[in-house]
């Protein structure tokens, strides 16, 4: 768990973070000091008692190894503070479709990975039906697979996430993007956009590729370059 690129990255998740942690070290009856000789005193007492009143950000290692020594599984505790989390979460823009009424079909242009960036496939897997009105004022759209689980549980594996094109970063912050990295990498990641930068972040914080949340300056957007490439609209999940 990283928060410490971006001093405007939403902290919401730490802060909830902070609080499981701290209750479920109470609910075990561990002191401050039993958790830190759990840990061998990798981190102090100070240390510890600060990550539980959120003053100051844990990364993955630390979480994980905290969790640990309170006896829990670090999968399960991450789950539980994503689903207070996600209670909160209003998926961006998403309507509710009936099908049946007039559509036409969007390509699924492949996949790409939610969890560390890979390069954007081009072959056409399949095509999905959308609204037609969805098209007016010359919008486009294009759907691409999720594999990987960075951005679980909001989306999980083979989900089709529906992307409406576009390059604008003012439309684009705080929504779940696909943004293309180098000019050929393409992630999935929620965006944040500040005066300083982009900062791209993963929901689930403990993914197996370990992928965290990254910033880039300003010089790194143009120079990389970083762009949005379309923001998520819709997912369609399969049984």
């Amino acid at each position: 768990m990283n928060f410490e690129n971006d001093e405007n990255l939403d902290y919401k998740l730490n802060e909830i973070a902070s609080k499981v942690i701290k209750q479920k070290r109470l609910e075990k009856g561990y002191s401050l000091e039993d958790v830190t000789n759990k840990l061998n005193n990798i981190i102090t007492r100070q240390s510890l008692y600060r990550y539980e009143n959120n003053e100051a950000r844990m990364k993955n290692i630390i979480f994980k190894k905290i969790c640990l020594a309170l006896d829990c599984d670090p999968q399960d505790v991450w789950n539980e503070i994503n689903d207070i989390f996600i209670k909160d979460l209003n998926f961006d823009n998403a309507t509710i479709l009936d099908i049946d009424t007039d559509t036409v079909q969007i390509p699924v242009l492949g996949t790409i990975k939610a969890g560390i960036p890979i390069e954007a496939q081009e072959d056409i897997l399949e095509y999905i039906d959308i609204p037609k009105k969805w098209l007016r004022g010359g919008r486009s759209f294009y759907g691409l697979k999720i594999s990987g689980d960075s951005m679980y549980p909001k989306y999980a594996e083979n989900d089709i996430v529906i992307f409406e094109k576009t390059e604008d970063y003012i439309s684009a912050n705080n929504k779940d993007c696909a943004v293309m990295v180098n000019g050929f990498d393409a992630t999935f990641k929620n965006v944040t956009i500040s005066e300083n930068g982009i900062s791209l972040v993963p929901l689930n914080l403990t993914n197996k590729d370990n992928y965290l949340p990254t910033f880039y300056n300003k010089e790194q957007v143009e120079s990389l370059p970083v762009k949005i490439i379309g923001i998520a609209r819709e997912k369609r999940t399969r049984l």
